[in-house]
């Protein structure tokens, strides 16, 4: 059985800055200015970044006093990761079957 991947997914966390992001997050949680200091990136082009994680859905936040905290939803992660396991469950029972569609 063949199992597709979230393309979309894909293409928010194949930006640099957007995985460095969600690899920070998955430490700690952490509000734009911690992020600005751990990244170097510019606070307005951070804050497009996240807004396109939180769009997605990767990213949640959590108001506190004038900072907004940022926290990655490992569920969103794990959905990705069960679909790449799913492919590569599917290639190695190929591999093993060595099945091969014949050619005209």
């Amino acid at each position: 059985m063949l199992t597709s991947v979230d393309t979309d997914l894909l293409r928010v966390l194949a930006d640099p800055l957007r995985l460095r992001i969600v690899t920070l997050l998955a430490e700690e949680t952490l509000c734009t200015t911690h992020l600005v200091e751990e990244t170097g990136a510019k606070q307005t082009n951070l804050s497009n970044h996240l807004k396109v994680l939180r769009d997605a859905g990767v990213v949640e936040t959590e108001p506190c006093g004038r900072f907004t905290y940022y926290r990655l939803r490992p569920d969103v992660i794990e959905v990705l990761a069960g679909q790449f396991a799913a492919l590569a469950r599917a290639a190695r029972v190929t591999a093993e079957s060595d099945a091969k569609r014949s050619c005209p």
